[in-house]
C-alpha cells in the first residue's frame, strides 16, 4: 500500500471511530449560555487606503533580502519506475554553476506578477519602478518575482486586515446548537482523546503538539466546567478564507462567576512564528467575536499556548 500511495498518507479504516455528543452536557444551561455568546454569524467590511498599500508594497519589496545570481547544480541519479512512481536515487553531484546574465532569458514580470498578486499592470509598475530594486531581476529573475509577489501578498493581506470591520447579521443567522448531533465528527485512534468535560466524548487533535496537552489540562483543572473543540463547521468568514477557530470554555470562579472564552491555541504566542496568512486569519477572528460582544458578560477572544494563558484572563 505505502509502495502505490506514494507520499500520500495512510490511515487505518479499521482506526477511524464516529465521535459522539455528550447529550447532558450538549444540552446543559451552562453550555447553552456559552453558545449564546458565540453561535451568531457576521458580515465584513474591507476599507484600504491604496495609495498607502503601493508605498507599503514599495517598502516590502525594499525590505528583501538581496538578490542572489543564478546558479545550477548538477545532479546525476538512477531512476527505477514502478507502481508507486518514480524513485530516484543520487549518484554525483556537481558544484554550484552560475550563469552570466546575459545566458538568461527574462519572463514577462508584469504579467507573472499580476498572476500572483492580482494588482494592476499599473500599480505593478509603480511598485516596481520606486523599489529602485529592478535592476536585480536580472539576476536571478525566479527569485525577484518569488520575493516581490510574496512581499506584495503580505502587505495586501494586512491592509486587508488592518481595514477590516465586522458587523453581526441579526438574530435569525447563527450556527445551530443542534449541528453538533447533526454533523458527522470522526477521528483516528491516534489522534483523540477521551475526555469528561466536552460536548463530545472525544477530543479530535491535531499533530502539532499543543491540542492534545491543552485538552488535558482543561480536564484537569475545576474551574472549567464545559468545553468544545469547535468542529470544522463553525466557521468565521475572512477575506483570506474561512478561519475555524480551536475551543469554546467555561470557567466557574468562586462558585458563581462566569467567564466565557474562545480560545486560540498555538506553539508560540509571537506573530511572526505564525504562517503569515494563519495570523492574518486570526486577527479577523479576534475583530468577529468583538463584534459579538455585546451585552453582559460576553465570551472573550484569547490565543494560548497553555490553559495557564488563559486563566489569566480572569484576573
Amino acid at each position: 500500500m505505502r509502495e502505490l500511495a506514494g507520499r500520500l498518507e495512510i490511515k487505518d479504516a479499521n482506526e477511524r471511530k464516529q465521535i459522539k455528543t455528550r447529550q447532558a452536557l450538549l444540552h446543559s444551561e451552562q453550555f447553552q449560555a456559552l453558545w449564546n455568546r458565540i453561535k451568531h454569524k457576521t458580515t465584513y467590511r474591507v476599507k484600504f487606503d491604496n495609495e498607502k498599500l503601493l508605498t507599503d508594497c514599495v517598502k516590502a519589496i525594499q525590505d528583501c533580502p538581496p538578490i542572489t545570481k543564478t546558479r545550477v547544480k548538477i545532479r546525476k541519479a538512477d531512476l527505477a519506475i514502478g507502481r508507486g512512481g518514480v524513485i530516484a536515487e543520487e549518484t554525483a553531484t556537481a558544484a554550484f554553476i552560475t550563469l552570466d546574465e546575459r545566458d538568461i532569458e527574462l519572463p514577462d514580470i508584469l504579467t507573472d506578477l499580476q498572476d500572483k498578486t492580482q494588482l494592476t499592470r499599473r500599480s505593478l509598475v509603480t511598485i516596481l519602478n520606486d523599489s529602485k530594486r529592478l535592476n536585480e531581476f536580472g539576476r536571478n529573475p525566479q527569485q525577484f518575482i518569488e520575493l516581490a509577489s510574496e512581499s506584495i501578498n503580505r502587505t495586501k493581506r494586512l491592509a486587508l486586515v488592518d481595514g477590516i470591520k465586522y458587523q453581526r447579521i441579526g438574530d435569525e443567522h447563527y450556527y445551530a446548537q443542534e449541528l453538533f448531533e447533526q454533523e458527522e465528527l470522526t477521528g483516528y485512534l491516534k489522534n483523540i482523546l477521551a475526555v469528561e468535560k466536552s460536548v463530545h466524548e472525544y477530543v479530535v487533535y491535531d499533530s502539532g503538539g499543543v491540542e492534545r496537552p491543552f485538552a488535558e489540562q482543561l480536564e484537569k483543572n475545576e474551574a472549567v466546567k464545559v468545553y468544545a473543540k469547535l468542529p470544522g463547521w463553525f466557521k468565521v468568514p475572512t477575506p483570506l478564507g474561512s478561519y475555524n477557530p480551536d475551543w469554546a470554555v467555561l470557567v466557574e470562579l468562586d462558585g458563581d462567576e462566569r467567564l466565557y472564552f474562545v480560545v486560540e491555541t498555538k506553539s508560540s504566542l509571537f506573530t511572526d512564528d505564525f504562517r503569515h496568512k494563519e495570523s492574518a486569519k486570526i486577527k479577523c477572528g479576534e475583530a468577529h467575536f468583538e463584534a459579538l460582544a455585546i451585552g453582559e458578560n460576553p465570551a472573550r477572544f484569547v490565543k494560548a499556548t497553555k490553559l495557564e494563558d488563559v486563566m489569566a484572563h480572569s484576573e
